[in-house]
Parts: structure tokens; sequence; C-alpha cells
């Protein structure tokens, strides 16, 4: 697959596009009507139409569906941004600490036990339940 730029610039180029979308005086009245509960529905469609790209296989239609999931992420950010809630930092900064948190057999792992499928899917759980209580 064919690079253009580096995944900060691309990354950065994506917020801005949707930024512009969403300016009040020369963005898209569409898009700046929107708000994270009119626009729900559509991060469900982008979420199914991912997964029959995978049942299909086809890599290219994956790759697409995913932009257009990720779209839907960075979307909603911006509307959440826009309410002074948070934006899309807050989500990545969420979402690392989680992951981290979340599999402490790989940051956390001082003894280097090599941990089963089973083991890691139980802990899984265990600290989702804790973070939910």
């Amino acid at each position: 697959m064919k690079k253009e730029g580096d995944i900060e610039d691309n990354f950065l180029n994506l917020i801005k596009i949707v930024e512009k979308l969403r300016d009040k005086e020369n963005g898209c009245l569409w898009c700046n009507s929107q708000t994270s509960e009119s626009i729900a529905k559509y991060s469900i469609e982008e979420a199914n139409e991912v997964i029959e790209a995978i049942k299909v296989g086809d890599s290219s239609n994956i790759c697409e569906e995913l932009g257009d999931l990720l779209f839907q992420v960075i979307f909603h950010s911006q509307i959440k941004s826009d309410e002074k809630e948070f934006d899309i930092n807050d989500v990545i900064i969420s979402i690392n600490k989680k992951m981290i948190r979340r599999n402490p057999h790989v940051f956390n792992n001082k003894n280097n036990k090599k941990y089963t499928m089973n083991e890691i899917e139980e802990n899984w759980i265990k600290i989702k339940n804790e973070e939910k209580n």
C-alpha cells in the first residue's frame, strides 16, 4: 500500500478536515447541524460495514470501512469539542490509559510470566468489572 505522508500528518489532516466541515461560517451545513445523538446510528452502520468487509476478506474495503469508522470517532469528538466537553486528544489519552490498565501482563509484568489466553481473558473481565464498580 502506497503511503502518503507520515501517520502524524495524516491524522492531523483528518482532524483539520473535520474541523473545517464543522466550521460555523464556511463549513458544511449538514455537518454543523449534527449532534452525537443524530449521528449515533452512523457509528453502528459503519461498524457493521467493517464487519461485513472482514467477512468478505476484502482488505481494500476493510481499509476504507475502517476509515469511515475512524471518521465517526473524530466527528463525535469534534462535536463534543465544540460543546466544550472533550476533544480527540482526551479520547486518545483515555484509550491509552485503558489499554495499559487492562493489559498488566504486557505493561506491568515484573516477573515476565507467560500468561495463557484464559488467564488474559479472565483478568480483562476482572479489571473491566472493577472499573465499572
